[in-house]
This record gives C-alpha cells, sequence and structure tokens, in this order.
C-alpha cells in the first residue's frame, strides 16, 4: 500500500496556504515537507503537526491506497 497526500493539498488550498506556510506554522522540516511532496512516508510527530495546525484529523489529510493506484498519479 501506498500514502497519499491529495487530502492535505487540497486542504492548503482550502485554508489559502502555501507549503512554505505549513512547514513554518507546524513547525516541521524541508525534508519532512519534501517526503510528503513525494508521498513517502513521514512520522507520526510530522503528521500530528500538520493536524494540529490545520486543526484536523488524520483521515483529512492522507489515505493509504494500492500501489497500482499510486502509480497512476
Amino acid at each position: 500500500m501506498a500514502v497519499c497526500y491529495k487530502k492535505l493539498w487540497k486542504l492548503l488550498i482550502d485554508k489559502d496556504m502555501k507549503k512554505i506556510d505549513l512547514e513554518r506554522e507546524a513547525g516541521i522540516t524541508h525534508y519532512a515537507l519534501g517526503q510528503l511532496s513525494r508521498g513517502k512516508d513521514v512520522s507520526t510527530e510530522v503528521l500530528g503537526k500538520i493536524c494540529q495546525t490545520l486543526d484536523c484529523s488524520i483521515n483529512d489529510i492522507m489515505e493509504f491506497i494500492q500501489d497500482s493506484e499510486a502509480s497512476h498519479d
């Protein structure tokens, strides 16, 4: 299974935020943001900081998808 963060990017658009704004406000590293952008795994600490900053739940920012679906993105 692969991780998909499309929900996070849509939420940032809805909140009129850029990725750099999220990085600064959530206190996450540029590396972690890069991992998210590439659909890679990040720590639960990073995900928790994002959820706290955006006042949302984990289901609002990510989902697991089948690997075959991920290859079509």
